[in-house]
């Protein structure tokens, strides 16, 4: 995939997926807004793409955050054609009788409420330029219940329908909306979730999981057209066709 002359904008970005993406764009040519709130992680990142990358602190929680970063990422690199809206969180993992409800709120704030401060911030901006691609990582979870997983899950369904409802809204505009269920990724996630010995997905070995690189390049193969077959929906890693056609097979 070429996407020079492109911007991409990726939350969470300061690692993990988030990370891998930045530089997996970056090789393909891109201009990259890295998000989140290590402001120093983002910058040690930046420094290692290079003049191609900015480094944006932002807590996607707060709406105004996120709206000022889509416009330092403007004045940055003059444009915003991809928004990837990775960042996420999983903590605390616990039974729904037992679970603190404003660490839920937390979680509820960054996995739904973050998606759609992404996308508010970022649909202007793309339809007044004809469009662009709005994508979001999603997870089995949002499709079936997980233990001890309530808000997670919950999280990931409703990060799901706001896919859904871009599409239906814009997706004649020129917006292309697709969420990417990579799986079990091995990053500190899996690890926070091994730690809890809650639920099947704990008692997976390390090996089980593939690597944030293959969704870094399945992201940037997303952003091609032999993705339009899934705007409006959700590709899965899983999926050995897709691993096939991404090249990670």
């Amino acid at each position: 995939m070429e996407l020079s002359g492109k911007t991409v904008m990726i939350t969470g970005a300061s690692r993990g997926i988030g990370a891998e993406a930045a530089r997996a764009f970056a090789r393909a040519g891109a201009k990259v807004a890295l998000v989140a709130r290590s402001a120093e992680a983002i910058a040690d990142l930046a420094g290692e793409i290079g003049a191609q990358a900015v480094a944006i602190p932002c807590d996607i929680a707060r709406y105004w955050e996120v709206e000022q970063a889509v416009q330092n990422c403007l004045k940055a690199h003059g444009s915003l054609d991809v928004l990837v809206n990775n960042a996420g969180a999983i903590e605390p993992i616990a039974h729904m009788a037992e679970a603190d409800p404003a660490a839920l709120g937390e979680v509820i704030d960054v996995n739904l409420k973050g998606v759609f401060h992404g996308m508010r911030a970022a649909l202007p901006v793309m339809l007044e330029a004809g469009g662009g691609s709005l994508l979001t990582i999603g997870s089995g979870a949002a499709h079936g219940p997980v233990e001890a997983w309530s808000h997670y899950c919950a999280s990931k369904a409703g990060a799901m329908m706001l896919t859904k409802m871009a599409h239906k809204e814009y997706g004649a505009q020129g917006i292309r909306a697709i969420s990417l269920s990579p799986g079990t990724v091995a990053t500190q996630m899996q690890r926070d979730i091994k730690a809890s010995g809650i639920n099947p997905v704990s008692q997976l070995d390390w090996s089980d999981h593939i690597p944030p690189e293959w969704v870094a390049r399945a992201l940037v193969w997303m952003c091609g057209s032999e993705a339009d077959g899934y705007l409006g929906d959700e590709i899965s890693l899983r999926d050995e066709g897709i691993r096939a056609q991404v090249g990670v097979a």
